[in-house]
């Protein structure tokens, strides 16, 4: 019984954690931005439209810190 109340536990903690991610300050964004324009210019884009490959990859690097993803870059 202890073991299922501690998976419980668990659960509930990482649901709680998963939807708490705050958003990114825009600075951080703007940052982001830029070091995506610097991968896409060095290394190209892996055949997607600039503007997708920008936000992926702000989105990869925004969820690898614990940030929110972003919709759309504006």
């Amino acid at each position: 019984m202890k073991g299922l109340k501690l998976v419980g536990i668990s659960a509930l903690t990482f649901s709680v954690m998963a939807t708490a991610q705050e958003a990114a300050p825009a600075d951080l964004i703007a940052e982001l931005t830029q070091f995506c324009t610097e991968v896409a210019e060095d290394e190209g884009t892996k055949g997607m439209a600039l503007n997708e490959f920008l936000l992926q990859c702000v989105n990869d690097e925004l969820d690898s810190e614990g940030y929110a993803t972003l919709t759309s870059l504006n």
